[in-house]
């Protein structure tokens, strides 16, 4: 029975990933319902999915066991931190600036576009892009130049910054659940630098290739200013990243006088307590009415948090029945043994599902995938494949206008100015600073860590 329970719960996945593909505006539906299968085929079948526990206990399992509710936090309190820090317009205000002091409209896109990557290091991209794309339009219509190329850097630069670190996106807060990484080992791990510094040769390339697209415009122009509506948003995210950072180096200490099941939660409550300061601000201090401050929080990306609980579920019962371990045995004897050929394959084959595909419920199937396969190479704890994973996903989004939300958003955008995208043309760029940047970081990954 549990040879045939191991096809049913591959069939559940391949058909949910299939319908989230082809269905992109219902995926929460999607993942859910398969979810819920996998939790009542737990129930029915004791021990046969979730690692001994049946029963009542397969739906106890599931939300104590499979899903990362600090992951969740994280997320759900960085976004709210974000949006307080685009609402206090200081991102604009430090766009304005990098204007005034470049010596041409050129170089100042460019510095924009490097601007919007870091950005994105903290602020989820559709937002990143959202906040920039006034500066960018205002620019290109006194230059009197066609938006679309500045407006794709802006989609493309702010992808590329997403997994730099523990609360850059998604994929990044599921790869350290899963890696066991802290904040600071996106920096520094075992005394070497970390995917930080990977994604940041990827930024570097990406503004060489824009600093050659942007050439032909040397005139400098100035450009009207916004005032700073408060500081406090900004202070906010200093003290969430430098918090994390000091929880990164304190919590051996604190693991032995501290329950386990606390400090597994400490990262996600210290970030939710900051955003919930942030909301009291809101109110408080800039005087907001009830339906103001439900509005800021309806807006957050709710259904990529609901989306993520439904694919902790899904991927936890194919690992634990066993279809995660029996991939990995086979990519290895795909690879013939070669670390290098292993590497290569992860990289191209991220870069390729995740022009097409959300690069979520990718990440989340493959992560354990890439783990097993460094152990069948006995290459420890796997860093190579999984950052290989990592570059190949995030950057992958950039292929395609479609490979990326923050792509379909800026495609959205220069449509309605009147200059509709077409794939080809999106490729074209797209798809030159896809291949540049990813090169570039997976020289310096196969360096640093092969």
């Amino acid at each position: 029975m549990e040879s045939n329970l191991k096809w049913i719960i591959l069939g559940i996945a391949v058909l949910m990933y299939a319908l989230v593909i082809a269905f992109q505006d219902r995926k929460v539906w999607f993942t859910s319902v398969a979810a819920v299968m996998a939790i009542i085929l737990g129930t029915v079948f004791p021990g046969a999915i979730f690692n001994g526990e049946g029963n009542a206990f397969a739906l106890t399992h599931a939300l104590s066991g499979l899903i990362n509710w600090n992951v969740l936090m994280i997320y759900v309190g960085a976004m709210t931190i974000a949006s307080l820090f685009l609402y206090s317009k200081v991102p604009a205000k430090i766009a304005d600036w990098l204007v005034q002091i470049a010596p041409s409209t050129g170089v100042a896109i460019v510095l924009i576009l490097a601007m919007t990557g870091i950005i994105s290091i903290f602020v989820e991209n559709v937002a990143t892009v959202l906040v920039m794309a006034p500066i960018a339009l205002s620019l290109c219509k006194k230059l009197k130049m066609n938006p679309t190329m500045f407006m794709v850097g802006l989609a493309v630069m702010s992808n590329l910054e997403g997994t730099a670190t523990l609360v850059g996106d998604p994929p990044s807060m599921i790869f350290a659940a899963a890696a066991g990484y802290n904040f600071n080992d996106f920096f520094i791990h075992d005394g070497t630098l970390s995917i930080f510094f990977v994604v940041q040769t990827g930024l570097l390339a990406g503004c060489i290739f824009f600093s050659f697209v942007f050439s032909k415009y040397k005139d400098k122009i100035a450009i009207d200013g916004e005032p700073i509506i408060s500081a406090f948003p900004a202070v906010l995210m200093l003290a969430m990243i430098f918090g994390l950072a000091i929880l990164s180096f304190v919590s051996p200490a604190l693991e032995k006088v501290v329950p386990a099941g606390l400090m597994a939660m400490s990262s996600g409550s210290f970030v939710m307590i900051l955003a919930a300061a942030g909301v009291l601000w809101y109110v408080l201090s800039q005087k907001k009415s009830g339906s103001e401050t439900w509005t800021l929080i309806k807006e957050l990306d709710w259904e990529t948090i609901f989306f993520l609980i439904g694919i902790f579920v899904v991927v936890g019962a194919i690992s634990e029945v066993g279809l995660l371990s029996d991939f990995a045995n086979f990519l290895v004897k795909f690879c013939g043994g070669s670390k290098f050929m292993g590497f290569f394959v992860i990289l191209f084959v991220s870069i390729l599902i995740s022009g097409f595909v959300d690069n979520v419920p990718y990440i989340m199937v493959m992560l354990p995938v890439a783990q097993e396969m460094a152990k069948g190479f006995g290459m420890g704890g796997g860093e190579l494949f999984m950052f290989a994973l990592l570059v190949g996903s995030c950057l992958g989004g950039n292929l395609t206008p479609f490979g990326a939300s923050a792509n379909v958003v800026a495609m959205g955008i220069v449509k309605k100015e009147g200059y509709p995208m077409s794939f080809g043309k999106w490729l074209k760029l797209g798809g030159s600073f896809t291949l540049i940047t990813t090169a570039a970081a997976a020289i310096v990954l196969w360096l640093l860590w092969a």
